[in-house]
């Protein structure tokens, strides 16, 4: 006969390899993940883990938290970069918000906020709109702060009233020199 009867027992081999793909089956509908919800934002962060050493450069598009180590420059320009409280990192920062609590020798421009919390140790220059410093860190910094507008509004009914105020206060008749001789 060419096939194989159903007496025939499979080979060793053959046994293992089902049993391989009855395994990996099994394994991926356990640690099955459900498809994101489209309707609800999702966040992308990224973890810099406590074993990883990065030299370079590095750019995203996301935010990032760095719990490893890391020496040359971040540029994340809107997103939040985050510096735990086991990360060193000595680099140039360019993020929207910065949130110290590592080590972190460099300098930092925030479009927004630079956060250092009571266990950060932070050494260098600070470039944003804000910043708040828990008790207790260590911060040896030049700060720049950069103002917002400062410029009131006006509502536009009180704008109105105003310039027509200004024109009674400021009106002045003219006369002609030929209405001077009347």
């Amino acid at each position: 006969m060419l096939g194989k009867s159903k007496t025939d027992k499979a080979k060793p081999e053959e046994q293992e390899a089902e049993i391989f793909k009855s395994e990996v089956k099994r394994s991926a509908e356990t640690w099955k993940v459900p498809a994101p919800n489209p309707s609800t934002p999702t966040e992308t962060k990224t973890l810099i883990g406590e074993h990883i050493s990065i030299k370079g450069d590095i750019r995203g598009a996301g935010d990032l938290v760095i719990e490893g180590s890391v020496k040359g420059s971040v540029r994340l320009d809107k997103y939040h970069l985050t510096v735990g409280s086991k990360g060193k990192v000595e680099a140039e920062i360019s993020a929207g918000n910065v949130t110290i609590s590592g080590h972190l020798t460099g300098n930092i421009i925030a479009l927004e906020k630079v956060s250092i919390t009571k266990d950060a140790d932070f050494n260098g220059e600070i470039k944003a709109r804000s910043i708040s410093v828990e008790d207790g860190a260590y911060l040896k910094a030049a700060i720049e702060l950069e103002r917002g507008s400062h410029i009131k509004a006006v509502p536009a009914n009180k704008q109105t009233e105003q310039k027509a105020s200004e024109a009674e206060k400021g009106s002045v008749a003219l006369k002609s020199e030929a209405d001077a001789g009347k």
